[in-house]
């Protein structure tokens, strides 16, 4: 990774600095994931990708968030389970991905593998977290904040 990447990503990390809401699940549910999308993102730029401690620095993160999302999994199976039943099959989808993935990168964790991880949660939470009694923001600023594809993204903020 090159020092602009890293300091892209240290960038980020800050904006993830929230307090859960008590008393609200999905607020809650997504500061876990932004939490756990910080921790990822922290181990990536915490020194080179190819020395042992950063390795071990990414693994660590990278379980952390694999127990998060079988948390998620074991809620959904539960048989009193509220969520619609289209949200439980795509998020319990969703799971089994992340899964999959988490297994296949603890082998031989990188910085460029462990972003999709990184932006699933953080697109996850963005859902959970909005407020729609707060957003009174006009859709043209909205739509500035667009990635490229037309997709919301989270503005990663790290500086401390």
């Amino acid at each position: 990774m090159d020092g602009h990447s890293m300091s892209s990503q240290q960038s980020k990390i800050k904006s993830y600095e929230r307090v859960p809401v008590a008393g609200k699940p999905a607020q809650t549910e997504g500061w876990a994931l932004l939490e756990a999308a910080k921790r990822m993102a922290g181990a990536i730029v915490s020194g080179d990708p190819s020395e042992k401690q950063t390795k071990e620095n990414m693994k660590h993160a990278l379980r952390l968030n694999w127990r998060l999302w079988t948390i998620f999994q074991a809620e959904l199976l539960d048989e009193t389970c509220t969520v619609p039943d289209e949200i439980r099959i795509n998020m319990l989808t969703l799971c089994q991905f992340v899964d999959k993935q988490t297994v296949k990168i603890l082998v031989n964790p990188t910085p460029e593998i462990m972003v999709p991880l990184i932006d699933i949660n953080r697109n996850i939470a963005a859902g959970l977290m909005h407020l729609p009694e707060r957003d009174e923001t006009p859709a043209e600023p909205a739509a500035e904040q667009q990635g490229q594809e037309g997709q919301a993204r989270i503005t990663l903020d790290t500086e401390a």
